[in-house]
């Protein structure tokens, strides 16, 4: 494949598909994956040995990350890339080099490495709540999914902690005007979520979440709108009778299409009863 095929390509289906030229370059890390069967493929511990030296990263160092990716019992994507900015974060978090680490990790060309960048912030204690996510907001924004999700999953366990800090800030975000920070005001908090743990105080009293749920329930974006649905499908599984209300509220107070489209996909799971 030339450079104009390989950039406009739409990406295998199968791993098998993917062919060798486009697969070293991602595992270079100068090229995006452009599907999930790409973004499952890069193999981490070739991506970190070409683009951790020109970060400064030395060679010792590098090897002991590749160690901690070979020592994964199950060496899932998401596994590794927990793994490998975390690491980070244990190496540099007392270092000078740490702020410009952040900031070569969240504006690589590769999205892969981007998704470091999420792990080696959330991964440090020191830095409060509120701080962590005006630092990744930028990636909350990213206009790629893979690290769009890496986001939300690196941060949800300590959102889910501080409801009394999350709910509010949430809020705020709801009223962004990039469609990916206001889906991320609702999808990192899910009552059930996806490949992560409940959140028991969402899932039995979802009412204190409705601050933010009301300002996306006539949003104009397909992808927050399938967001909000599915948060109120994941509460109808434990509070049926606070989204049947929600919905009947809804169907009267915002008759338009965007909002009647949100509706049918929480009530998905009370009309399957």
């Amino acid at each position: 494949m030339n450079n104009q095929e390989i950039l406009a390509r739409k990406g295998a289906q199968k791993v098998t598909e993917i062919p060798h030229d486009v697969l070293a370059l991602l595992n270079a890390g100068t090229i995006p994956t452009v599907n999930l069967t790409e973004w499952l493929a890069v193999d981490h511990s070739q991506l970190v040995k070409r683009v951790f030296p020109s970060m400064g990263i030395d060679a010792a160092m590098i090897s002991q990350v590749v160690e901690e990716i070979n020592r994964q019992k199950k060496p899932s994507t998401m596994n590794v890339i927990k793994v490998v900015g975390s690491f980070l974060h244990e190496k540099y978090a007392n270092t000078p080099q740490y702020t410009t680490l952040f900031q070569q990790l969240s504006m690589h060309l590769s999205d892969s490495v981007r998704c470091y960048a999420c792990y080696f912030v959330v991964s440090n204690a020191a830095i409060p709540l509120v701080d962590k996510l005006n630092l990744l907001k930028p990636l909350v924004a990213d206009n790629h999914f893979g690290v769009r999700e890496v986001v939300w999953m690196a941060l949800r366990p300590e959102l889910s902690d501080s409801l009394n800090i999350s709910i509010p800030l949430m809020t705020q975000w709801a009223e962004s005007d990039n469609p990916n920070i206001r889906r991320f005001s609702c999808e990192a908090l899910r009552p059930r979520g996806v490949w992560c743990m409940h959140i028991e105080a969402l899932k039995e009293t979802p009412e204190i979440y409705l601050p933010v749920l009301e300002k996306l329930r006539a949003d104009p974006s397909r992808y927050v709108q399938d967001s909000v649905g599915n948060w109120l499908n994941d509460a109808s599984k434990s509070r049926p009778d606070f989204v049947a209300a929600v919905c009947e509220r809804w169907e009267k107070e915002s008759p338009i299409k965007e909002t009647q489209y949100i509706i049918k996909k929480a009530s998905r799971s009370i009309k399957g009863k």
